[in-house]
């Protein structure tokens, strides 16, 4: 199950040590020194100096960051979201829907600040310390962007032009990063009836309306090219990017291309239904809830350009099998 518990009293249990194996093989752990200790039943998070292992070997000092495991983190996000998500079906098709413009001329409607709004106070009433960064109400930080330690990254309503128009492909996204890198998320499209989660070393999964238990998440094995379903989301983002010809060359070279958006290809990859993809102009809070499920699942997460983040402005998913050729393809030129 996907909230199973981390340690157990008198040593580390093989979940616990999968989580630190996963910390151990990314690029980040070194650099940012993110690991669990456990020498009682409660799992602390730890951050050591740079250069140290993921075990704790050669520890100088160690700073207690949460009491919270990532389970107990990932039964708040799914507790939130449950929430939520009744405040936005509620709004959904809406006569009275209320929507106005962004400075960014970008929609936004009643349902988005109700959902962020009682999503933060969930958030807050039980992790006060930790910073949030959501799409309508901004950072509690001093900077939007990565921030030292817990970090809560939220999108109230992910597809609000769906939202508003009666589509149905819409969904609540809410991430735990620390240090910057999502471990924790939830993505909840109640109106499609499906939701999908995952937190480091604990798997993805997701359920479907009606389901008796939750279905392990797991990419697919293509590994050519030329027999995978790509997604490009957006043509004109990828144009006003300065990509014309690499979203050209991606769709090209695949055997078959599609233009589904927001957050749903993204999990269809991690189903394994979709094999890549990527797309151009977006926010951290675009991101963040997706990259757990992806990799949990055996995906692989970058920006276009192979950035490892979510810092970056654009995406690209893959099953990991295709990512370096598909990046081959996305990356600018020049």
């Amino acid at each position: 199950m996907a909230d199973a518990t981390l340690a157990k009293p008198g040593g580390l249990d093989t979940v616990f040590q999968r989580h630190m194996s996963v910390m151990c093989n990314k690029r980040s752990a070194t650099s940012l020194g993110l690991v669990c200790v456990t020498t009682t039943s409660e799992v602390l998070h730890f951050r050591l100096e740079p250069g140290q292992d993921c075990v704790g070997r050669h520890l100088h000092y160690a700073q207690k960051v949460s009491p919270f495991t990532l389970s107990d983190d990932l039964a708040l996000a799914r507790a939130a979201v449950a929430t939520a998500d009744l405040i936005s079906l509620n709004r959904f098709r809406a006569q009275d829907l209320v929507v106005n413009t962004k400075p960014d001329q970008t929609p936004v409607t009643d349902a988005d600040t109700a959902v962020e709004d009682i999503i933060r106070a969930s958030l807050h009433s039980a992790r006060s310390g930790d910073a949030i960064l959501g799409e309508e109400r901004g950072t509690t930080a001093d900077s939007p962007g990565p921030q030292p330690g817990r970090q809560w990254i939220i999108d109230p309503i992910d597809g609000t032009v769906n939202f508003l128009r009666g589509v149905p492909i819409w969904a609540t996204l809410i991430a735990l990063a620390i240090d910057g890198d999502p471990v924790v998320s939830v993505v909840s499209a109640p109106a499609l009836g499906q939701q999908w989660w995952a937190a480091t070393g604990l798997g993805a999964w997701t359920t479907r309306a009606g389901d008796a238990t939750p279905r392990k998440l797991e990419v697919s094995k293509v590994t050519r090219l030329e027999d995978a379903i790509v997604n490009y989301n957006s043509l004109p983002g990828w144009v006003d990017d300065a990509r014309e010809a690499q979203v050209r060359a991606l769709a090209m070279s695949a055997w078959r291309a599609r233009a589904i958006g927001d957050f749903w290809p993204y999990m269809l990859v991690a189903e394994g239904a979709i094999d890549v993809s990527g797309e151009a102009d977006l926010q951290p809070y675009d991101m963040a809830a997706l990259v757990p499920i992806l990799r949990e699942a055996g995906g692989r997460f970058s920006s276009l350009d192979g950035d490892d983040d979510v810092w970056h402005g654009t995406a690209l998913a893959s099953n990991t099998l295709l990512h370096d050729t598909a990046l081959a393809l996305t990356r600018k030129r020049g």
